[in-house]
Formats: C-alpha cells, structure tokens, sequence
C-alpha cells in the first residue's frame, strides 16, 4: 500500500492581519457617568474559544479550525482571503470532525503513532521541502500556526492507515486467482492506450450536503487554475485513500475509470483539470498528467530539477517595491550562467525563499508547468511576479521515469489499494452514523 505523505510546499507566504485592541480609556469624568457593565463572556472576549463542533465527547475550537484553514491555505497555495476561508470551512471543519473520530477510534482499539514515526513524518516535509532539519517548527511559527495543528493532522493519518490495515486483514483477501485474473487482463490489454490519472473525490453524505459540496469543488478548481497545485490540495481535501499520494491513481486504461468519469477524462488533455464530476457517492476533479501507447511510451513521472530564487514581497508593497524587486531578479537571471551559480547567489541576496530541489509534474502549477517545460536546461526565466515576492527559475534537468514493471507483487498492492480505499470510506461512515455531531459554526 502507498504510505502516508504530507507536503508543505513552500511557494506561498500568507500574510496573517492581527486585531487591533481597544484605544486609551475615557477620561475619568465621562466614565463616572456610565452604568458599570459586566465583561462578555470568554468566548466573546476571545472569539477563537469558541466550540466549533462537539464530536462524542470531544470538542472541535473555532481556534483548531481558523489553524488548520491556515496550513491548508499555505500547503495548498491558496490565497488567505475571506471569500476562501467562508467556502472551504464547512469542509475543513468537516475533516477535523472525521479526525476526531479517526483517533477516538484508534485510542479505543490501542492504536497508536509512536513518536519515531511522527518525527520522521515531519523530517519527510523539510527533505520534501529542501528545509534544514528542524526548521519547519520555525517556518510554522511565523505564519501564526501552531506546531499542534500539523501534528495531529499526521497522528491522525498514521492511526487512521493502521486502523484500515487491521480492518482490512479482517475482511479482505487477496487470493492468488485474484491476482492471475488482474495478470491477464493486463496482458490482454497489453497494447490498449493508457493515461495516468490523479483525482479529488469530495463525498456527498446525505443530498442537504450537495449543493455546499459543489461550490467547495467549484472553489478548489477555481484555485488550481489560479495556481494552487493539485497534489497538495489533494492531501488536504480528498477523501480517497489516493489523498495520501495526491491523488495519483497511476497508470489506468480509460475504461478501468466508473462512465461517469471515463468520458470526462477522454477529453482532457495532459495537464488539463477537469470541472467539477457528479459521481457516485460525491464529487470528483480529475487531472490527466501523462497518456502513453500501449508499447509504455509516455512521461510517466515526469520530474524536474529545479532552483528559485525570489525577492520577497508582501502583497501590499507599493509600485517603487515591486519595480526594486523586478530588477534585483534581473540582475541575478543576467549573472547566473548555470544552476549553482544560481543558487549560490540566491543564497546570498535571497536566502529565505531559494531553494534547490526535485518537482514531479503535478507537483507544480499548471501555469508554472507550461513555463518549465518551454526553459531549456540552465535557461534561467524572466522575473515572474509571484503571490509572495518576485522571482527567477531555472531547469537543471528533466527526466522521464520508465514504466515500472508489472510484477505480482505490484499488482497484489494495487488490489490492495482499491480494496483498502473501500474498507476506509465505510469504516468512516460507520463511524458517523454511531457518533453524536453537533456542529455549532
């Protein structure tokens, strides 16, 4: 099975507004002449204690709510704008109620994530990211985000996989005739043209949800043409077990897909999202990353060696800011002749946002794919004028992955995976259905 992954991309800094307080008090004679009140009520004095959702006997804060709709907004490029948080926070409390659920389910059954697998989880996100071991604590506390929020999202995921393990090995079986069937029907289809597919399935659970459902589909496609990347929004909001690798189905032949989605995906070109897909249980988005012949001709996983550098810049710099940040980047596009020299200077005049690292093509931005892919190696870009600062790219290398081999053991864990995917999505409704929900914001 495809194991837990997180990623928190690195591409976005949200600028978070703090309240003001109150002015200086009243002069003594204007407040002898008022009528004492009584102070409001901590949740009105502090909005954030407020109870989102009360889940069994466990509590969802309007506090865990508005943090974990900032990491969401960093890890998935998306802007942090009041028309964002209203359409993605009936989902994002959503998924915190189905936590809460996960891990009381886990803490009844004695299941646990031990610390060596939470640390390692996190040191995945700073390599993935290119960080210092170490840092992400830093990175966290400088968007106004408690370290907490992001570890009980991997608590709740490693517990969670391990549950669906257990409960699997109970119920499904995967016979050495399930496994000569998948074998010759691949064989069969040996020569059929196949595409690799990534997808986004946003359930349904009861038709009053529909509607919410859809605009926070049409949001996110919204998003992800806007830039926002389809792996790391798959993560944060799909709801299939595929969430974990971001949502990459891998190599599929068109009518291994349900019809409702086989003719949405026939007419997407590689690279191209699809609109919002009515389907069976919820809502889905599909991105089409690669086709291939039946030969294996294709660009499966596509990946990039890639260096930024970018010139911060809030989004409220004037004119005179954003045209010193255009030329510091065109300086260092005219001086970079490779891609460490490159880097080198961006540690030198940039360090906070240079980076240096490994990006598959769903990884990057539909925008930013269609720039990387026209650079020809060491070919450094023109300043592009980016949410968080002003920045120059360059390609290091391109590299097309060969089509893996298609052993037993491969297609035993693709059996699994699919039969997993089931298991979970009715273990978790079983779990809704028996639980007490009182979703109060």
């Amino acid at each position: 099975m495809r194991g837990f992954r997180w990623v928190c991309p690195l591409l976005a800094i949200v600028l978070i507004g703090a309240t003001t307080g109150q002015g200086a008090g009243q002069p003594v004679r204007e407040a002898a002449m008022r009528v004492p009140q009584a102070p409001p009520p901590p949740d009105q004095q502090f909005p954030e204690m407020r109870i989102a959702a009360v889940v069994n006997n466990e509590v969802v804060s309007v506090y865990d709510l508005v943090s974990r709709m900032r990491m969401i907004m960093i890890s998935s490029n998306i802007p942090d704008t009041p028309e964002n948080r209203k359409k993605l926070a009936p989902q994002v409390l959503r998924s915190l109620i189905d936590e809460r659920l996960e891990l009381e389910e886990a803490k009844q059954q004695g299941v646990t994530a031990t610390d060596a697998e939470i640390k390692h989880a996190i040191a995945q996100i700073e390599k993935q990211n290119n960080m210092p071991p170490g840092s992400l604590n830093d990175f966290l506390k400088a968007r106004g985000i408690d370290r907490t929020t992001l570890v009980n999202q991997i608590t709740a995921s490693i517990e969670w996989a391990k549950l669906v393990r257990r409960k699997a090995a109970e119920t499904v079986d995967i016979t050495d005739d399930d496994i000569d069937r998948a074998m010759k029907r691949l064989k069969e289809h040996a020569d059929a043209p196949e595409e690799r597919v990534a997808e986004i399935f946003l359930s349904v659970d009861n038709p009053a949800q529909d509607e919410q459902v859809r605009q926070l589909a049409e949001k996110l496609t919204q998003q992800m043409r806007q830039g926002a990347r389809f792996s790391a929004v798959a993560r944060q909001f799909s709801q299939s077990a595929t969430a974990a690798v971001g949502g990459d189905l891998g190599w599929l032949r068109t009518d291994e897909l349900p019809p409702e989605l086989r003719q949405a995906a026939a007419q997407l070109k590689p690279g191209e999202l699809s609109a919002p897909i009515r389907g069976a249980g919820g809502y889905y988005l599909l991105l089409v990353l690669d086709r291939r012949t039946g030969n294996g001709e294709g660009e499966e996983d596509r990946t990039f060696d890639i260096v930024q550098v970018v010139f911060p810049l809030s989004p409220q710099a004037n004119d005179a800011a954003r045209q010193q940040a255009i030329e510091e980047a065109a300086h260092v596009r005219a001086a970079a002749t490779d891609c460490p020299t490159l880097l080198k200077i961006g540690k030198q005049k940039a360090p906070q946002l240079s980076s240096e690292g490994k990006l598959r093509a769903d990884e990057i931005s539909p925008k930013m794919l269609a720039l990387v892919e026209q650079l020809k190696i060491g070919e450094a870009s023109e300043p592009i004028l980016q949410r968080n600062g002003v920045g120059v790219i360059m390609v290091c290398s391109k590299q097309n992955g060969a089509p893996a081999a298609i052993t037993r053991q491969t297609v035993a864990d693709s059996l699994l995976a699919q039969r997993l995917d089931m298991v979970a999505r009715q273990y978790l409704e079983d779990l809704r259905r028996q639980a007490y929900i009182d979703v109060r914001v």
